[in-house]
């Protein structure tokens, strides 16, 4: 964790930015819940248990500025709800999202099921991919009908 916080801290002096004791908290929640998709209520919540003196507003700055510098990416997942999780570009694609209708649980799938289409869509349409992202609904194991 120490060379996440590190990177970030770089990344944010890099364009004249700190990483404030408040930013740092809020960095480490997302570190210590990676594999969770939070809201910024989630990650506000998590923070006060540490760190009572950080409010609402600064959770959502600093998310917003996470996400400006690439360090977390945001999420809709048609709920209303913008998630967040921390992301490393430097894997290549982001993973996508098996979405439960009934129970709002969201599964990862990490095999990059686009890449086909990516390349597909650039040699015909001369486009140049830079990302892209898919999400699929339905529902899981425990709530199939």
């Amino acid at each position: 964790m120490k060379n996440v916080i590190t990177e970030v801290e770089e990344k944010l002096k890099s364009k004249e930015y700190k990483l404030t004791p408040q930013r740092q908290q809020i960095l480490e929640v997302l570190l210590e819940n990676k594999d969770k998709h939070l809201s910024a209520e989630d990650v506000y919540t998590l923070v006060k248990k540490k760190a009572p003196d950080v409010g609402l507003a600064t959770v959502y700055r600093t998310l917003e500025l996470f996400v400006e510098f690439d360090i977390v990416h945001s999420i809709n997942f048609g709920d209303g709800r913008k998630r967040y999780e921390y992301g490393d570009d430097s894997e290549g694609h982001h993973h996508h999202h098996a979405i439960c209708l009934k129970c709002g649980k969201i599964t990862e799938i990490n095999e990059d099921l686009l890449e086909d289409i990516e390349k597909q869509v650039s040699k015909d349409y001369n486009f140049s991919v830079t990302d892209h992202e898919l999400k699929i609904y339905g529902y899981c194991r425990s709530c199939k009908i």
